[in-house]
């Protein structure tokens, strides 16, 4: 473990060490990392850089160098006509070996990458895309990073997404979740891949933060992870409380406003479109999603909008009485929604 005070100073944290194991491999042009576009890992320079925002990257001169970006594995916006979401899943997990062989394989240090995008509107890649991004880093040898800093602690129904989608990170980077927020606490977890190569061969890691480790931030974490253990959250996150909003959150597939509604353990998004059949979407200037935002804020709920995506993380006590609540809020925001298109003539 290497301690920080969050996913940001982590993800920064990755990259020094990242570099410094190819060095100490005697491997020094092997600096470029690929991240994904959409994807989130923080707001210093070199977690802003790893991430994929446009409109960070826009403010600082952004991404700084030996950073670079593929495609996000989103369904919905980026299948081909007919293609099956298995299918696509290989296609979008392809861009990966696409840009290795582009830059060439030994100038390629990691892979980064959230096993459930969060803050890009909860993009759930299909079933065949971490398989085949892991059967690509091993095949090229580069180092693959896990951002669990949404995922991990029993958001998606595990310890760690890593865990649900089956793959074998070097790096995992946590926060967030390991404290519920309570006290700023990150890190990241060091498999023994990386470990044995910086504490045999590197010495000294010039590297740390001014709270890194500080005791009463890990206190909390021990107090919270024991809290999640006695009252069993991720299991029943896992086994009922995931698996019932799974089934009452697709039933928003139903309503005029929603071309799709989907779920992955305790997060959940939903995309707003103007015609249900042929799923176009909205002008982005109306800011739809902003729209349904303000009626959800109005009647006691907290939904996020990323463009006309919108999205829910819901605490992992939530009961199920909870999840009915909860939606049935849904239902009156997106009929809210609706009505107020439909006044000014922006949807049939």
């Amino acid at each position: 473990m290497f301690f920080s005070s969050s996913g940001s100073e982590s993800n920064d944290t990755n990259v020094r060490m990242v570099r410094r194991y190819w060095d100490l491999l005697g491997q020094p042009q092997r600096k470029v990392i690929i991240g994904r576009l959409n994807g989130y890992h923080g707001s210093t320079m070199a977690g802003a850089s790893l991430g994929g925002m446009s409109g960070m990257h826009a403010q600082g001169d952004l991404p700084i160098p030996d950073i670079t970006h593929i495609g996000q594995p989103y369904f919905f916006e980026n299948a081909l006509p007919g293609e099956s979401e298995d299918a696509f899943g290989l296609r979008a997990a392809g861009w990966l070996e696409t840009k290795i062989l582009e830059l060439g394989a030994d100038k390629v240090a990691a892979f980064i990458a959230e096993p459930v995008q969060g803050a890009g509107g909860v993009i759930i890649p299909p079933a065949t895309y971490w398989p085949e991004i892991q059967r690509i880093v091993d095949k090229h040898g580069i180092l693959l990073i896990a951002d669990e800093v949404i995922c991990a602690f029993g958001r998606l129904g595990h310890w760690f997404a890593y865990e649900k989608f089956g793959i074998r990170p070097d790096l995992v980077t946590f926060a967030k979740g390991v404290t519920s927020g309570y006290i700023p606490l990150g890190g990241v977890m060091v498999g023994d891949r990386v470990a044995k190569v910086l504490i045999e061969q590197g010495g000294e890691f010039n590297h740390g933060y001014t709270y890194s480790g500080h005791p009463v931030a890990c206190a909390v974490a021990l107090a919270n992870i024991e809290l999640i253990e006695r009252e069993n959250l991720v299991g029943r996150v896992r086994d009922d409380t995931g698996p019932y909003l799974a089934e009452r959150f697709a039933e928003l597939n139903d309503h005029p406003l929603v071309a799709v509604a989907e779920t992955c353990g305790f997060v959940a998004g939903l995309v707003l479109v103007k015609d249900k059949a042929t799923r176009a979407t909205f002008d982005p200037d109306l800011g739809v999603g902003m729209m349904c935002r303000a009626h959800c804020f109005k009647n006691g709920l907290i939904m996020r909008a990323v463009g006309d995506r919108m999205i829910i993380a819901p605490p992992l006590v939530m009961t199920r009485a909870q999840i009915d609540e909860m939606m049935a809020l849904i239902h009156t925001c997106l009929d809210a929604t609706l009505a107020q298109l439909r006044a000014a003539g922006q949807h049939a």
